[in-house]
């Protein structure tokens, strides 16, 4: 079983992935660690140093390489299913699971956990919150080809895997 976990920063894509990746039995793997180990650089130096360009393609290379792997759950990359052909190679290669949560609680999540996050490390509430509905209002037609979504402010693991059993996945 491959599950790749998509939904924009701050869904809970790497708490949850581990989560469901031990109730599964599944391994866990976070995309950006992923990619940042391959090319020893971080995610911020890709961005800084070769552009969002170059960091897309690795991106799209990673997910091409990850859709091989067995009995793992994946967090995505907010941004990954939005960018080529990833959201169709990621749905012909396992269950995709759409985390939807609420702009308010992406908000809250986030501004704990801004100096990690350099697109949002410099924004108020106010323009952080414009942020989250703006990127979500351009995401949001790749996210919800998702296989699976999953809603809420409060999405538990278990959540997943009680919906993922009652669709046969």
């Amino acid at each position: 079983m491959t599950i790749f976990l998509i939904g924009f920063m701050g869904s809970g894509k790497s708490t949850l992935g581990r989560r469901l990746a031990a109730l599964t039995g599944c391994s866990f793997i976070d995309m950006d660690k992923f990619i940042e180990e391959k090319y020893f650089k971080t995610v911020a130096q890709i961005f800084a140093e070769e552009g969002e360009a170059s960091f897309r393609e690795k991106e799209r290379l990673a997910i091409e390489e990850l859709a091989g792997f067995q009995d793992v759950v994946i967090g995505t990359g907010g941004g990954a299913p939005c960018f080529g052909d990833n959201m169709n190679q990621m749905n012909q290669s396992g269950i995709t699971v759409w985390l939807d949560v609420p702009v308010k609680a992406l908000v809250a999540r986030l501004s704990r956990a801004k100096a990690e996050r350099p697109l949002i490390k410099e924004k108020n509430t106010e323009e952080l919150t414009l942020f989250v509905e703006e990127k979500l209002n351009e995401r949001n037609v790749f996210y919800s080809q998702a296989k699976v979504r999953v809603t809420g402010g409060n999405i538990q693991a278990e959540d997943i895997t009680t919906i993922l059993e009652a669709s046969g996945s």
